[in-house]
């Protein structure tokens, strides 16, 4: 049996204006808000099945939206919640199936939601097992990491999993830097529990690996 637990995805959305919401937003705006308060408001128990009954609210916005880009990445990103909650060869399913859905975003918007995409199918690649259990693939972990960079620089989601995924390869001094990079992101307007509740997974890993950095 393999876990999931760090993919619980949120990424940044940026865009939106002060005085209008962008059309997006309002379709996908139920979604991260139901996700944010199942992550970090319910215990870990009972998540499962709340991720279940949300990732089928996703795609219904997926499929009456076919070309919007972050409706895919929405309903990917719940379904990896699941997948992580769940583990076993049921969240490794799960896992294939998110990575699907992240994949046909790009292929109708690589910059969707800052390039949110590439961040979650990096972390897919890096924490999957690999082969012949998954597909997890480090290198190519590191390569979208990279790219969800070069499009975001200074969100706090892509620092944060391209700094967790570094720590994990033995580069903590490295993977630190990229984690006070996320600390010092700008909040998110409309996101502050989600800020919030990964604020506070930064500062716990900071914690964690304060005497490791080398």
């Amino acid at each position: 049996m393999f876990h999931l637990k760090s993919l619980l995805f949120v990424i940044a959305l940026g865009g939106a204006t002060l005085l209008h919401a962008a059309p997006e937003d309002d379709l996908i705006r139920p979604v991260q808000d139901r996700w944010a308060e199942i992550k970090y408001k319910t215990p870990e128990k009972q998540q499962a099945e709340l991720y279940r009954e949300l990732a089928a609210q996703a795609h219904q916005i997926s499929k009456n939206n076919p070309n919007l880009a972050a409706a895919l990445v929405w309903e990917a990103i719940v379904v990896s919640s699941e997948a992580g909650v769940r583990g076993g060869l049921g969240g490794l399913s799960l896992a294939k199936d998110a990575r699907t859905l992240l994949e046909e975003s790009l292929k109708l918007d690589e910059k969707s939601l800052k390039g949110s995409a590439y961040t979650s199918l990096a972390t897919l690649y890096a924490k999957v097992p690999r082969w012949p259990v998954g597909f997890g693939d480090k290198e190519k972990a590191e390569a979208l990491f990279r790219k969800s960079l070069a499009i975001n620089p200074d969100g706090i989601d892509p620092n944060f999993f391209y700094g967790e995924y570094l720590i994990a390869q033995d580069r903590v001094a490295e993977g630190r830097r990229y984690l006070e990079k996320a600390l010092a992101a700008p909040p998110r307007p409309g996101r502050e529990l989600a800020d919030q509740g990964r604020r506070q997974e930064i500062r716990a890993l900071l914690a964690k690996t304060a005497g490791e950095a080398r």
